[in-house]
């Protein structure tokens, strides 16, 4: 492998083809969707390191950005109905999303009396008030105080000046996002191109099945940049160069805050040996298989690809599944990963076999540490109801992704590779010399594009 890589090393322009180049032989047209390409120039100037290991740059972000963007906290499947909550924190800010007869709405989770949470961190449930556990003040739903125990000891106290703070929260196709800051633009603009590139994925039919978890010993932005680039693949991932493009992957950037990655499914890596259309089809994995393998072996006619049998059998599977019509989308829509980002620190898959949102948040004040959140979702038909969501499964550092209920072993193998690497990276920067991270102009494109938008809320 490493040989494979060497012949590229000093080439003047990349010798394969292009993402647009392997959509443009597919039995559908291309989607005007997948053939936007946006890439301005980027600055090249190397990214100080103390960014990531920095306390004072850490605070820098606790004050000045996290209260000021929009952040994700869950779906609307996990606080359906009346009294239904979730708790979001992140650094030292605590905020109850629950459901109330008016809708969503976001309290910060602070009693009013002496400051002790309403609920725990990192919980969710249902409840009929909001009844502090320290001396039992309560609130009603709407964020009204309604009791306080020994109410002739507070006669001095203005019960309408003491309803909860709030924040703003607001929906898109099923996600609940919360912003801190009462000034924020709405939540669509703050999402630029996001809800037009997602018209064909209304995901209110679709649940959460998978639900994990995993605390790392990393910067929360070391974990984020991991996955929005394929750099890495041959070294860390050299199984995945047989079966999906990396090094030839579409890097797209739509404005400060939202970003993309197109991945080729059902091809063979430029840095891997080419294979046959029968030989990709037999190796191919796509996260749920059932959804396009079914019983037997496909095989793949002449004059078709790999990627065209899978897409053709994808959409049959799914109308007979899930009753779903896939005839408007192409063969690129179906089978390959459409992987957005959103500043500063969610990732939403629009792949219909790896449909998910992925977060990655600080633990804590701690620069070193952070927690990546994913819930892996899967369409169900309306008339069976729909599915409770997965509960969410907590992985330590040390533990396999393999331990979590339901993800399959390939998938898991993949994640415990890539999180492998988060604790070297970070202790590695910390012992830097050079003190500075030097970035690919066009492949790690995006990754700067971040550090821009933060440093527009820092002000460094």
């Amino acid at each position: 492998m490493n040989e494979h890589i060497t012949k590229f090393s000093r080439a003047d322009a990349p010798p394969f083809r292009s993402y647009q180049d392997i959509i443009a032989t597919d039995s559908t047209p291309v989607a005007p969707l997948l053939a936007l390409k946006s890439n301005p120039p980027q600055p090249t100037d190397d990214i100080p390191l103390k960014q990531y290991t920095s306390q004072a740059f850490f605070d820098l972000e606790m004050e000045r950005m996290w209260p000021r963007v929009w952040q994700f906290v869950c779906r609307e499947e996990h606080i359906p109905e009346v009294g239904d909550y979730w708790v979001h924190d992140i650094g030292d800010w605590s905020i109850i999303v629950i459901r109330t007869g008016d809708g969503l709405r976001g309290y910060y989770n602070s009693c009013l009396h002496r400051g002790t949470k309403l609920k725990p961190s990192g919980t969710n449930g249902r409840s009929g008030e909001l009844q502090c556990p320290f001396h039992g003040w309560t609130w009603n739903l709407d964020g009204t105080l309604n009791e306080v125990p020994c109410a002739w000891e507070f006669k001095y106290l203005d019960y309408e000046a003491n309803r909860l703070p709030e924040v703003k929260v607001e929906a898109w196709n099923t996600f609940v996002f919360i912003n801190m800051d009462e000034n924020a633009r709405p939540l669509l603009d703050y999402l630029e191109v996001l809800p037009e590139h997602f018209a064909k994925r209304d995901l209110t039919n679709w649940y959460t099945y998978i639900h994990f978890q995993k605390e790392l010993y990393c910067n929360w932005k070391v974990a984020l940049e991991a996955f929005m680039e394929a750099y890495h693949t041959p070294v860390v991932h050299p199984e995945l160069t047989t079966v999906v493009s990396d090094w030839n992957l579409q890097h797209d950037i739509f404005g400060d805050n939202v970003s993309r990655d197109l991945s080729a499914m059902g091809v063979t890596s430029p840095t891997a040996q080419p294979k046959t259309e029968q030989e990709l089809l037999d190796s191919m994995f796509l996260g749920d298989p059932s959804t396009a393998k079914g019983n037997g072996r496909m095989l793949v006619p002449e004059g078709k690809t790999a990627r065209i049998v899978i897409a053709e059998a994808m959409r049959r599977n799914f109308a007979e599944k899930f009753g779903m019509d896939l005839s408007n989308l192409s063969d690129a829509e179906i089978v390959d990963s459409l992987k957005y980002n959103v500043f500063p620190n969610v990732m939403v898959n629009a792949g219909l076999t790896s449909a998910q949102m992925t977060v990655f948040r600080p633990i804590g004040n701690d620069p070193d540490r952070c927690v990546m959140e994913t819930m892996r979702l899967r369409p169900f038909r309306p008339e069976d109801g729909r599915p409770d969501p997965a509960e969410p499964f907590r992985l330590r550092e040390e533990d396999s992704f393999a331990m979590v209920p339901g993800l399959d072993p390939f998938v898991a193998s993949v994640y415990n590779q890539d999180t492998s690497i988060m604790r070297w990276q970070q202790e590695g920067m910390r012992g830097s010399r050079k003190g500075k991270a030097s970035l690919s102009t066009y492949q790690e494109s995006r990754i700067r594009r971040i550090h821009e938008t933060l440093a527009k809320y820092i002000g460094e």
